[in-house]
């Protein structure tokens, strides 16, 4: 009997731990990050700004998240990094909700600058807890529960902001409410393992002792490609759908649809990896992503857009997944290194992309242009891993052993 109840206990506690990890995913990305996609719209109608500042909102987060990152490196002993990712769930939600009581532009610079800090800690140190906590239980299974967390957020806050919300300032609030209902479970939910888990040590300490390759070379430069031409649909989707009558009912619809397809798109990719490999998987998910971008360029329409979002949900997150595991895979000598080059070359991509996009959209009046722009450094990025593949001397297939903490970078 006893031993009945241990194993229940356990299993509970399993279950507590993986649902922390998705709704600290949900807010510090769903929220932190990608709620400023459907409130936007209600901001420029509001204040009248256009599209280069909307972009330049959207690069100070991602500049914030770099930063973030960088210092979640410096948090990462033990004990330390559980205090530093609960002052990033305060931060999450305080920063967001500060959104709302002020319409002045430095500060709204200052406010998302520091949400994109909260984002990087909550995602890095969080996910490097759970995953600890959930290997030293023999539950790394459960990871896929955590990373589907990202899609639950996004599709989250689109479904807040379409029935609760209303003027941007109550946009703002209700989603800061979500957050919070978010953020508390998670300090009783997730804490450290009473033991750390073994893993293999890394040879020295550098970037230079990830063994740089040519491969590794090419898919950071197409991670460069995916962080810059992702980003752009991340954060004008619901902009753009708002801006022509056929589809301006379906703005929030289309980034809950973004969302819900981004919530299982790791787990649905993994399969194609397991029979095709990474490479292959990784240009397929381009190419996709790709058709996602430029169907309402091509196609203008509802139908188009929902299946654009559908599309686009269904590839980003798989996309960084994927691209972390191979950069572990090609460099098995330092494989934290090659995900801190990579983590950092994401997040320049997406520091670039909303500012080019959003001043081809201030300057044409329309948004062909950046989408067209978007989907041809994307389309390039797959050409970047046709290269990678060809030189790679590396067995493409994944370690399906150990889930990437920085999957849902």
């Amino acid at each position: 009997m006893n031993a009945i109840r241990t194993e229940t206990h356990g299993r509970a506690t399993i279950v507590r731990t993986a649902l922390g990890g998705m709704l600290a995913l949900a807010l510090g990305l769903g929220i932190g990050r990608f709620a400023f996609t459907p409130i936007l719209p209600a901001m420029q109608s509001a204040f009248g700004f256009g599209d280069d500042l909307a972009g330049v909102l959207a690069a100070v987060n991602h500049a914030g998240y770099l930063v973030g990152a960088i210092a979640a490196g410096f948090s990462g002993r033990w004990l330390v990094r559980l205090d530093v990712f609960r002052a990033c769930l305060i931060t999450s939600v305080a920063t967001t909700a500060l959104m709302a009581l002020t319409a002045v532009v430095p500060v709204w610079m200052a406010l998302r600058f520091i949400s994109g800090v909260a984002s990087a800690g909550l995602l890095i140190l969080g996910s490097a807890i759970v995953l600890d906590a959930l290997a030293a239980a023999g539950a790394a299974a459960w990871a896929g529960v955590m990373f589907g967390g990202v899609g639950i957020g996004i599709a989250g806050s689109g479904l807040a902001v379409r029935l609760l919300g209303g003027d941007w300032d109550r946009d703002w609030l209700v989603v800061a409410g979500l957050g919070l209902v978010m953020a508390l479970p998670c300090p009783f939910w997730i804490s450290e393992p009473r033991q750390r888990p073994l893993r293999a040590s890394n040879s020295g300490g550098g970037v230079a002792s990830a063994g740089i390759s040519l491969p590794l070379v090419l898919l950071t430069l197409a991670y460069v490609c995916e962080g810059a031409g992702y980003i752009v649909t991340g954060t004008f989707l619901v902009a753009i759908l708002k801006r022509t009558a056929e589809t301006a009912a379906l703005g929030e619809v289309a980034w809950i649809v973004v969302g819900l397809a981004a919530a299982p798109s790791v787990w649905l990719w993994g399969l194609l990896v397991k029979r095709r490999g990474l490479w292959a998987t990784l240009i397929a998910a381009h190419l996709t992503q790709v058709i996602g971008i430029l169907l309402p360029v091509l196609v203008p329409g509802p139908t188009s857009a929902i299946v654009g979002a559908l599309l686009f949900g269904g590839t980003f997150m798989a996309i960084c997944g994927q691209a972390l595991t191979l950069g572990r895979q090609l460099a098995p000598v330092n494989p934290t290194a090659a995900i801190s080059v990579l983590t950092i070359a994401f997040s320049v991509g997406q520091i670039v992309g909303p500012v080019i996009a959003g001043m081809a959209m201030a300057r044409t009046g329309g948004y062909d242009w950046a989408l067209s722009f978007a989907a041809a450094v994307v389309l390039a990025g797959a050409g970047l891993l046709g290269l990678g593949q060809r030189q790679s001397q590396i067995s493409p297939e994944p370690d399906l052993t150990e889930p990437c903490p920085a999957a849902a970078d």
